[in-house]
């Protein structure tokens, strides 16, 4: 009943009020986002949400479009900049996913939306992840959000897609306010944001283990 009813009435309510009283910061980083950006401050990219439909996605910009001389972005670790490190260690830049949740493209709570690209490269269980609406926060983003592998990332995925319920959101949301004040994996090992998920290899396992209770 909470899955199917109470979570997206919840969602509604709750996107429609923080839109409300977050207004005032959305203008000032709309602001800053155009200066420090130069232009758009705004992001937007087609990712894939429940039941793998895709929708257009939007976040604040947290890299600029510096190109080299032949006109190919520069690499992600230098288009970061400053303020856009900033977006991300404090989580700002998913503020605008506020209105992605409001129209029901998106729940507060679940597995982040990824690339569309990602959608042939998933094996038939890691796919379950789109049983559920993608999230402003989830599971994975709560415990190791970017310093963990694919693997893991989408075995919470579906766990969580599998064990969904309000007690669950609950606790990731106290969970991921701990991770955002630790700034705790923003980057991965090797990377400013996150490798590419090429498929993962046959025989290759995640290492993560279900909790025994959630």
């Amino acid at each position: 009943m909470y899955a199917k009813f109470f979570k997206r009435l919840i969602d509604f309510i709750l996107s429609f009020v923080g839109i409300i009283i977050l207004s005032p910061l959305f203008v000032i980083l709309i602001i800053l986002g155009a200066i420090f950006m130069g232009g758009n401050p705004f992001f937007t990219q087609e990712r894939p949400g429940l039941h793998e439909k895709v929708f257009k996605l939007v976040k604040f910009r947290t890299m600029d479009n510096r190109r080299d001389p032949l006109g190919q972005l520069l690499p992600d670790e230098v288009r970061l900049n400053k303020y856009g490190r900033f977006l991300r260690g404090t989580s700002l830049d998913e503020l605008p996913e506020l209105f992605n949740i409001l129209i029901g493209d998106m729940a507060i709570v679940g597995p982040r939306p990824l690339l569309v690209k990602y959608l042939p490269r998933y094996n038939e269980e890691q796919r379950h992840r789109h049983d559920v609406r993608p999230g402003l926060t989830g599971y994975a983003q709560a415990h190791g959000r970017n310093s963990v592998s694919w693997e893991d990332k989408f075995a919470m995925d579906v766990w969580y897609a599998r064990h969904i319920s309000l007690s669950l959101d609950l606790q990731i949301l106290v969970d991921t306010v701990r991770v955002v004040l630790k700034k705790e994996g923003i980057s991965s090992e090797t990377s400013a944001t996150m490798e590419e998920f090429m498929g993962t290899p046959e025989g290759v396992e995640p290492k993560w283990k279900e909790p025994e209770d959630k």
